[in-house]
């Protein structure tokens, strides 16, 4: 016999705000979040997702919903979710939940989605130096495919997947968290500055009570007011998994988490339709609301079979993730290379994430060449399927970064030829361009010393 239809266990309707779903959403993490649900390990159950920021954001022209969009909302997540084993025995602390993507999508009638950068001065992005406005993009989709009234010239097939895939911590773990990144926070800011910039993008995100969504925890109440000064925001991903941003987490994929709380308490969101590695624009995949068709499997006591702690305690783990068989295939690639030296030609030494910037602004310089925008190209990069690499991280003093980009995914030939850059009506200025908004604040921004040699 067939089996049955996925289980909705978590509806969304896209068109109420985060505050209004029939099942509470929740965008902290907590051991003391309670689980709007159940499910038993060996069904397919569907999961529906609003977009990160919770539908704050428009199909329209105009830039400035991301110039003032509330970033102390983002993560909207759908859960949490109570696993049972076929016996109603739930999961418990050292089991590794393995939950298993069957099917993935964008939601029926809202198949669209956008990729935006923050306004520097309300979180920026990787390249918040150079590019400080708050811009934006709006895709379609056509099947499998994607494109962009604001980026002519370019479509590609997206990979499908969760951003936000995670288990709550326990007590003990939530507070290694607040501990470690309210150290980071009151440490002297010259001593973890990287590239003279990235310092300038908040350097961690502690835990405070504006916009804390704790699902069926009443808002006004002592125990919200209690959990919502403790919880984590889910910004970064941790021990429990969390936002790892994973592009080819798609169709057939797995995720082998480690279960901190009994019911593992998992809890899922941030789909997107397609990534570039990194999502360098931070706001930067292609957003959607979306869903997923889950099933789960309870590993007994598969924390410690199979994780091993890096850290003082039993805790400090991190979940492994199985890719699945599904995604795109191109056989061509122009690949752009970063070391570690400076806008400013400074040396430093073995500085991966240095390296990697200078690989994507260099992609972005030779692009802009072919019509584009350097804002079309910073978010296109953010979002189509790129490869990003670490290349060499042990020939002193430069780490050696690559950002690979397919060829097909544009309307022209961007490869070098003889001559110049060829003339003619492919390489016209790419309009419109992508939407974007002033930028009102002070903080310097890095030139490229060497721009009109």
């Amino acid at each position: 016999m067939a089996p049955p239809t996925p289980r909705l266990v978590v509806p969304i309707d896209v068109k109420k705000s985060p505050w209004e779903q029939k099942l509470p959403i929740h965008n902290r993490w907590h051991p003391h979040i309670p689980p709007v649900a159940e499910v038993t390990e060996g069904e397919v159950f569907r999961v529906e997702m609003l977009d990160c920021v919770g539908g704050r954001v428009g199909d329209n022209n105009s830039a400035e919903d991301i110039k003032f969009v509330d970033a102390s909302i983002s993560h909207c997540l759908s859960g949490p979710l109570r696993v049972l084993d076929t016996k109603g025995v739930p999961a418990k602390p050292g089991d590794l939940l393995v939950v298993e993507i069957c099917n993935l999508g964008p939601l029926l009638g809202n198949e669209w989605g956008f990729t935006a950068t923050l306004d520097r001065d309300n979180g920026g992005g990787f390249l918040t130096d150079h590019f400080p406005c708050a811009t934006k993009a709006i895709w379609y989709f056509e099947g499998i495919y994607a494109y962009s009234p604001n980026i002519p010239g370019v479509r590609f097939p997206g990979l499908t997947h969760p951003g936000v895939v995670g288990t709550a911590p326990s007590m003990e773990l939530l507070q290694t968290w607040n501990e470690r990144e309210k150290k980071l926070v009151e440490t002297d800011i010259r001593s973890v500055k990287l590239s003279e910039v990235v310092h300038q993008r908040p350097v961690a995100h502690l835990p405070n009570t504006r916009n804390c969504l704790l699902g069926k925890v009443k808002e006004g109440t002592p125990e919200w007011e209690r959990i919502a000064n403790e919880a984590a925001r889910t910004i970064p991903g941790r021990e429990n998994g969390g936002n790892c941003d994973i592009k080819n987490l798609s169709t057939g994929s797995k995720v082998y988490l480690p279960v901190f709380v009994e019911g593992a308490n998992l809890s899922t969101g941030d789909m997107h339709f397609s990534q570039g590695d990194g999502e360098i624009t931070f706001c930067g995949a292609i957003e959607m609301s979306g869903f997923l068709e889950l099933k789960c499997e309870i590993i007994r006591g598969g924390m410690k079979e199979y994780l091993t702690p890096m850290g003082p305690t039993h805790l400090h783990v991190n979940p492994i993730f199985e890719i699945g068989p599904v995604e795109p295939r191109f056989s061509e690639w122009l690949v752009f290379e970063g070391i570690s030296v400076d806008e400013e030609g400074r040396q430093h030494f073995l500085d991966a994430t240095l390296a990697f910037k200078r690989a994507v602004l260099n992609a972005i310089d030779y692009l802009s060449k072919f019509g584009y925008s350097k804002e079309q190209v910073y978010i296109l990069l953010s979002c189509c399927p790129c490869e990003g690499r670490i290349s060499g991280i042990v020939d002193t003093p430069n780490a050696l970064a690559t950002l690979a980009i397919p060829i097909s995914i544009f309307d022209q030939d961007i490869r070098p030829k003889s001559g110049k850059v060829p003339a003619g009506p492919q390489v016209l200025k790419r309009l419109p361009d992508v939407l974007k908004s002033t930028y009102d604040g002070d903080l310097p921004i890095t030139q490229n010393p060497t721009k009109d040699i």
